[in-house]
């Protein structure tokens, strides 16, 4: 096992910069220059003029790391692109939780060696397995050093081979981010853990626990919320164990950061990731956490297997009995309560026995959100040399537990409610706007972009298996701001005199309604016409949604959410039928109250 060294709280401050000579430096030949299709002029003020492409893997832990990097080559001149061609170097911040995640690495970092791009990998795969060949000859940086970014690129783009792994302080919460999503801080509490299990290869990257202060991540939230961000997500490898190894622990950084949320509820807090055994002392106080009104009603459980025997092997610390105490006490004490949870399939030495335990717990609290995962061996962890369930086995028992899950409609009671979501983003389709519930259930909605980072009343108008959709309510708050808009426009008559402003406007919905009349008897003409065009155009581009919305997706999942936009299309329809005959009726009135006025003036003449 590599020598990773351990995080301590005490000692150098958090994010102390090291010389530039603690950092290894190989030389190495230096690649062909190569010239900027749009370079950027160099500036006293730019220490760098590259274009920076950087892609992430893994947890949300590894997606603050990134943006916690970008901002720092942003902050120093560097622009970043999300396509790679465009790029003069490329930045990969690595996952090693699964054999997948570090098998796309290798594809990518093959990829970028193919291309002759200068490559700087960070993360957990380097921390961890430093020596692995496919980090032959790349510069490598590990998890504690990403305040170190900027020197590691500067030296990999002059042709240098740079390795920086050891630290022993976390890096600064002030740093420079560029967030993927400007209304979402994601804020690491802590790094590390105080768990051994037999199958993760994490905690050989991330090491032993270490917490950030409380005053310091209050700090943080402060700068955040003053950012303009609505959402902050606490991330760490086990949010549950914060504050152990500095004498507190999680229900008091709670109860510190609620205290600075604003009190419109304008910010919202989620908590991250824990596992059962550290969190099983605070249930009662942290139900009341998540009953907060600006505090998610939602909280990820990992269970991992329903059979004790299975969880003893991988070292987890806790029974499924504990587990159970865990999300009986959090549904009981705490409205509309979400959990979601996690389970691998085939771990060495499962039987059918406690594969159907496992089964029976999933089928038990019917949960919205599992995510099922094969066993995948990870080199230099206990479990890689235990004898091994044969693979097609593993997958069976993956396709079983994946389609009971997928039977479940946990948000079938949901329809005609009302409630109350965030908003923080665009959804992939680039039609719905997305929100979340208190109990983070996710919303789409149909709403304008200046809604992005507010807050909204919705009623459920349809369910599906994955997420629900909505339609914005207009609050009393916004019908007065809407009808004082009217009256104000009402004062702008330019008229001297009330009898004349009255006579203007006489003559005026005279003339509108004249031509309103014109223009509804062309349209009762070819109404039926105009109807029939626009279910066709309708029907035509709903393929195109639904291969945008959907691209990527497989299985049953992609069906029924695809049944589900079908579903949500039709009752638009229905919406816009609607919308012609009111037209309709709307015009044929008008011209009776014409044809009203016309005989009223010839009986006075």
């Amino acid at each position: 096992m590599e020598d990773i060294e351990d995080v301590i709280a005490s000692g150098t401050p958090p994010g102390l910069r090291l010389p530039l000579t603690t950092v290894s430096i190989n030389p190495r030949r230096k690649p062909k220059s190569r010239v900027l299709q749009d370079p950027v002029k160099p500036s006293a003020q730019i220490p760098g003029t590259q274009t920076i492409f950087v892609k992430t893997f893994g947890c949300s832990h590894n997606q603050s790391d990134s943006e916690y990097m970008a901002g720092q080559l942003s902050a120093f001149g560097y622009a970043l692109t999300d396509i790679s061609e465009e790029a003069d170097l490329w930045l990969i911040n690595t996952c090693t939780v699964k054999s997948p995640s570090q098998s796309a690495m290798e594809t990518l970092i093959s990829k970028g060696k193919n291309a002759k791009k200068p490559l700087v990998v960070a993360g957990c795969v380097p921390q961890g397995s430093r020596d692995i060949k496919e980090l032959e000859g790349i510069s490598i940086i590990g998890v504690q050093q990403i305040d170190r970014v900027v020197e590691v690129v500067e030296e990999t783009l002059k042709g240098h081979e740079v390795r920086l792994l050891s630290r022993k302080t976390l890096p600064a919460l002030d740093l420079p981010k560029v967030r993927k999503n400007k209304y979402v801080e994601i804020l690491p509490i802590n790094v590390g853990c105080l768990g051994a299990c037999t199958y993760c290869k994490t905690k050989h990257a991330r090491g032993h626990l270490g917490s950030y202060t409380v005053e310091s991540l209050v700090e943080r939230l402060r700068t955040v919320i003053s950012e303009g961000v609505k959402e902050i997500w606490l991330s760490s490898e086990d949010t549950g164990a914060y504050g152990r190894d500095i004498g507190v622990n999680l229900p008091i950084l709670l109860n510190a950061l609620i205290a600075e949320l604003p009190p419109d509820r304008s910010t919202m807090l989620r908590i991250g990731m824990t596992n059962p055994p550290f969190i099983l002392e605070h249930l009662e106080e942290i139900a009341k956490v998540l009953r907060h009104p600006c505090v998610y009603s939602f909280l990820h459980v990992p269970v991992q297997s329903g059979s004790d025997a299975v969880l003893d092997a991988m070292n987890r610390e806790y029974t499924v009995s504990d587990f159970r105490a865990v999300v009986d006490t959090l549904i009981r004490l705490v409205p509309d309560m979400q959990i979601a949870t996690d389970v691998i399939c085939g771990f060495p030495g499962e039987t059918d026995e406690d594969f159907r335990q496992t089964i029976a717990l999933i089928k038990e609290y019917q949960f919205p959100q599992v995510h099922i995962s094969q066993f995948y061996p990870r080199p230099g962890t206990p479990a890689a040399r235990m004898k091994k369930v044969p693979s097609t086995r593993v997958k069976n028992r993956s396709r079983e537990l994946t389609s009971i899950f997928e039977s479940f409609n946990p948000y079938n009671e949901m329809e005609g409610q009302i409630v109350r979501i965030w908003i923080t983003e665009i959804a992939s389709d680039g039609i719905h706007l997305v929100g979340h519930t208190k109990g983070y259930v996710q919303v789409l909605v149909i709403a304008p972009d200046n809604m992005l980072g507010t807050s909204k009343e919705v009623k459920i108008t349809s369910v599906g298996r994955w997420s629900v959709f909505g339609e914005v309510i207009e609050t009393s708050t916004e019908v007065k701001a809407h009808r004082g808009a009217e009256s104000a426009c009402d004062n702008l008559c330019p008229c001297s005199s009330e009898s004349e402003c009255n006579s203007t406007n006489l003559k005026n919905s005279i003339a509108i309604a004249t031509i309103t009349h014109k223009e509804a008897s062309a349209d009762n003409v070819s109404s039926s016409s105009k109807n029939g065009r626009l279910r066709t155009f309708i029907s035509s581009i709903k393929p195109v949604l639904l291969r945008r919305r959907f691209k990527g997706s497989e299985g049953n999942q992609s069906i029924q959410k695809i049944e589900d936009t079908k579903r949500f299309v039709g009752s638009n329809l229905s919406m816009v039928d609607g919308m012609l005959v009111g037209g309709l009726i709307v015009s044929l009135l008008t011209m009776i109250l014409v044809l009203i006025i016309l005989f009223y003036q010839m009986l006075s003449s």
